[in-house]
């Protein structure tokens, strides 16, 4: 068996992992929530209002507008990470997405010689959250 068909293997191994079931269900359920899918099309609308107003000159930019359409998108945005299906989608993405780094981290230690069977995946913080599978 060469690299490539163990690498179609794990493929199947990873689909077949708790974690990816767990997150597959969790992103189905989040996605056939009306109420959520609603929360989040008004927060996308707000980002884009408030993108379309701060991309006009300063002096025709309405501060006002600006300020209420901020604090309605924070209150969409609360709103939505708050819903049950949001916090359990967001809890099984954390969870697959720890897997996947350790199965990342594995396969790129071993690239640079390092031992596969002690190499692992070591959390770290940027301080960045925007590329983050989560603390903990």
């Amino acid at each position: 068996m060469d690299i490539i068909e163990l690498t179609r293997q794990l493929g199947k191994m990873i689909q077949n992992e708790e974690a990816y079931l767990k997150y597959q269900i969790a992103k189905q359920a989040a996605d056939e929530d009306e109420e959520l899918q609603e929360l989040i099309g008004e927060f996308n609308l707000k980002r884009l209002s408030i993108s379309n107003e701060t991309s006009k000159e300063e002096n025709e930019r309405d501060k006002e507008k600006l300020i209420k359409l901020n604090n309605e998108m924070r209150s969409a945005y609360a709103k939505a990470m708050s819903n049950e299906r949001m916090i359990a989608y967001n809890d099984a993405k954390g969870e697959f997405d720890m897997l996947i780094n350790r199965i990342e981290a594995i396969i790129r230690k071993s690239c640079i010689g390092e031992d596969p069977e002690t190499a692992d995946y070591t959390p770290s913080c940027s301080g960045s959250c925007a590329e983050c599978g989560g603390c903990g």
